[in-house]
């Protein structure tokens, strides 16, 4: 028999929320959260759906997710039809079911459970639901964050339902993820018939040396809660295809994955001193992501890692790698957060799955937080 944390996911699943469109997944969410009496207030802006949920009063625990999924890619690639979610051998097959509509699935069926347990809680119990999470971020997590602020609103203690597990559901939790900072830059050159390099100024030869100097900065050597800052090329262009014209300009784009050892402001102060050292013509613009944040042991992160013990029989490991999360705008509140999901093996990735008895055993260390933390 399918279990109701199973059936909740499959109509998640089944909805092609591709980001940053719902579709209809909040609804489902909202009509769940309040037929146990929770308080909503949507807000959304343009394309996004956001909503905050609340029940209770006092020290607040959020669970923090969201609807929006990435594209499946080619369907010819999928055993099955992404958003037509099936159930093989015991796998959850479909877009979303480990990032993140499975977890979002826990997280519902916990409170029910939680707040049917223990009706006379201490605290306040809710959640924040973005569909603006796998896109650019602009009008999600951000917006509400936003307004919660200028309602002098709190979040103490946050759980993300990001897939940080690798194998085992909590053998991996995120108590903080890097910064990151994108350049976009430009070297101009002047373009000629490349038969008379003389007569122009071949942006690439400039720059190709510059490259190197910049992938060569030297930021810091990490802490013991973050890798050292890294820089990567993402994007380099140049010329329209033609072997015999010397382009007018290059464009490179860097990202910058930064620990607390560096702020952005030495990013930029470092990377435009190389440039300005070898007098090249250019333009600059930066992107600011996010910056990084930590959550150092506290309550939160004991109270997690003692419930993964009890019912998982492993000890988590704390990380800080991967890419950004919504995490980043929440740490705007000085909440602690952590971040505590299904396995990422197959996010992102054709035939998505999530294990059955991974998301009932998520239920029930989520609801076993809500005990924690809320009686």
């Amino acid at each position: 028999m399918v279990c109701s944390i199973t059936k909740l996911a499959q109509k998640l699943i089944s909805i092609p929320s591709i980001s940053p469109k719902d579709l209809g997944c909040q609804e489902i969410m909202i009509n769940f959260l309040d037929n146990l009496g929770f308080k909503i207030k949507e807000i959304n802006i343009n394309d996004t759906k956001n909503f905050w949920a609340t029940k209770g009063s006092g020290k607040t625990l959020t669970f923090a997710g969201h609807t929006d999924v990435v594209s499946p890619g080619d369907y010819k690639d999928w055993n099955d039809d992404p958003f037509n979610p099936v159930i093989k051998n015991g796998l959850l097959f479909g877009r979303g079911s480990s990032d993140m509509k499975g977890a979002l699935a826990c997280m519902m069926i916990a409170s029910e459970r939680f707040i049917k347990k223990t009706p006379n809680y201490k605290g306040r119990l809710s959640f924040l639901i973005t569909s603006d999470e796998e896109s650019i971020a602009i009008d999600g997590t951000k917006k509400v964050i936003d307004y919660l602020i200028s309602q002098q609103d709190t979040i103490d203690y946050c759980v993300i339902g990001e897939p940080a597990s690798s194998s085992r559901i909590g053998d991996f939790i995120k108590n903080g993820r890097r910064g990151s900072i994108t350049a976009d830059l430009k070297i101009h050159g002047i373009q000629g018939h490349i038969a008379y390099p003389h007569l122009a100024d071949n942006p690439i030869h400039k720059g190709l040396p510059i490259v190197l100097k910049i992938l060569s900065m030297k930021l810091d050597n990490g802490n013991k809660f973050f890798s050292p800052t890294s820089v990567n090329v993402a994007n380099i262009h140049a010329g329209e295809g033609s072997n015999n014209i010397i382009p007018g300009s290059l464009f490179v784009q860097f990202n910058f994955r930064f620990n607390t050892e560096t702020s952005e402001e030495e990013i930029k102060s470092k990377f435009i001193q190389i440039l300005d050292n070898d007098n090249i013509n250019y333009s600059l613009n930066w992107f600011l992501s996010g910056k990084p944040f930590i959550t150092k042991k506290g309550l939160l992160i004991d109270n997690v890692i003692e419930s993964i013990e009890n019912f998982n029989k492993i000890k988590p490991i704390l990380s800080t790698d991967g890419g950004t999360s919504d995490g980043r705008f929440i740490a705007l509140m000085n909440s602690e957060i952590i971040e505590i999901g299904l396995t990422n093996t197959t996010i992102h990735k054709s035939n998505e799955y999530a294990r059955i008895s991974d998301l009932q055993k998520l239920a029930i260390i989520y609801e076993d937080i809500m005990h924690r933390l809320l009686t």
